[in-house]
């Protein structure tokens, strides 16, 4: 009886082993089928080189905004003049209605204050995603009641046509239904007259 019940002890293991070998290749394989499913996902190498974008700041002259496609979306660039400047910075703090900066290179968080929404030394350029924050519409430069009033003319904000949200000179929301100030992207200087978005 000792040796019957050896062999039936024997015969559940090898079972047991061939069940969890069976089990594994098959999880392999079914591994090695998704493995071209997944990696199709992956972005190609169009996407990859659009991630990152270098734009000379140069022949953009004061007053002057320009529109770059970047991640597929309108990146807003624009030179400021010193009223501009000088606009925004006479805002205080507690009259925006976001006061997060919303700017990956910013260093702690002061606030949305001019000098945390562009860099320092650089007020000129501000450099931000052209996209709504309440619907994903583009907002049309030097409209709104937030700009530089000059004569007949307002320079330096920016207003969404399709709900009425209004920025300010620094990219600030001010009025309307947008919940956040238009976000600064990632980007470093690499000349005086040069950067890099991404």
């Amino acid at each position: 009886m000792r040796l019957v019940s050896t062999a039936v002890h024997a015969d559940v293991n090898r079972r047991d082993f061939l069940m969890v070998a069976t089990g594994a290749v098959a999880g392999v394989g079914a591994a090695l089928v998704a493995w071209p499913f997944i990696s199709q996902m992956n972005p190609d190498a169009s996407v990859l080189a659009l991630s990152s974008v270098e734009v000379d700041l140069a022949p953009i002259a004061e007053g002057q905004s320009i529109i770059i496609k970047w991640r597929g979306n309108p990146l807003i660039i624009r030179h400021r003049s010193q009223a501009d400047i000088d606009t925004a910075k006479a805002v205080k703090v507690s009259d925006l209605l976001d006061n997060n900066p919303r700017n990956a290179n910013a260093k702690g968080n002061d606030g949305a204050t001019d000098a945390n929404r562009v860099v320092d030394g650089k007020e000129q350029f501000l450099v931000m995603l052209g996209v709504c924050t309440h619907l994903g519409c583009v907002p049309q430069g030097d409209l709104g009641d937030y700009g530089v009033v000059t004569g007949n003319a307002t320079t330096g904000g920016w207003l969404c046509p399709c709900h009425g949200s209004q920025y300010d000179t620094a990219g600030r929301v001010r009025r309307g239904p947008a919940p956040e100030n238009l976000p600064v992207p990632p980007y470093v200087y690499l000349t005086d007259t040069k950067i890099r978005v991404g």
